[in-house]
């Protein structure tokens, strides 16, 4: 499970940072979009990466392969992540209804694209790199890692329980500015 778990926070993490980027690049409602109400993370960065990550040997040791599965994947992990979130708590995180090709607004080739793309350095990059830093996390007393999956699954079911009192995502929103001009000096 540990196998599982500490992968999956961290990806989901590193998701809710890309996020954030993108909220600020693109000054996007001023918000950086996370899933759970006390923890920054976005669940479906961590289910797409473990969909990829754990695709069999022989189709991971070829680039071309990884960049075409690993986007199919990962956005068959999109599809069922927003369908989760639409029937389980009525509300959509995202909505690609104004994108060519997109099924149901939920998924769409742009960012089928983008997790290909994303595929490829994450299996031959990052996630040897970060390896190392998940087999230190695993060597973590058992009894701190049952807390920390404790305080994730309660984080999980508030988040899902507000998330369907109140059909809005914005109770779990970060504030985050959008990126300002510089000025110039004067």
């Amino acid at each position: 499970m540990i196998d599982l778990f500490l992968p999956f926070l961290l990806y989901s993490f590193l998701g809710f940072l890309l996020e954030l980027l993108h909220a600020r690049v693109h000054g996007s409602r001023g918000h950086g979009r996370k899933c759970l109400l006390f923890l920054p993370l976005c669940p479906v960065y961590g289910f797409g990466t473990l969909a990829i990550l754990h695709m069999p040997a022989p189709l991971l040791n070829n680039p071309l392969t990884v960049f075409l599965a690993g986007g199919l994947l990962a956005t068959l992990v999109e599809y069922g992540v927003a369908l989760f979130y639409q029937v389980g708590a009525g509300v959509k995180f995202w909505d690609y209804s104004q994108q060519p090709g997109n099924l149901g607004g939920k998924i769409c080739p742009l960012y089928t694209l983008f997790w290909s793309l994303l595929s490829l350095p994450l299996v031959y990059v990052f996630h040897p790199f970060l390896r190392r830093l998940l087999d230190l996390a695993a060597g973590l007393p058992a009894w701190l890692l049952q807390l920390l999956f404790l305080f994730f699954a309660a984080d999980s079911l508030v988040s899902l329980w507000l998330l369907h009192r109140t059909g809005s995502t914005d109770c779990l929103m970060w504030y985050c500015p959008p990126l300002q001009p510089r000025r110039q000096a004067q």
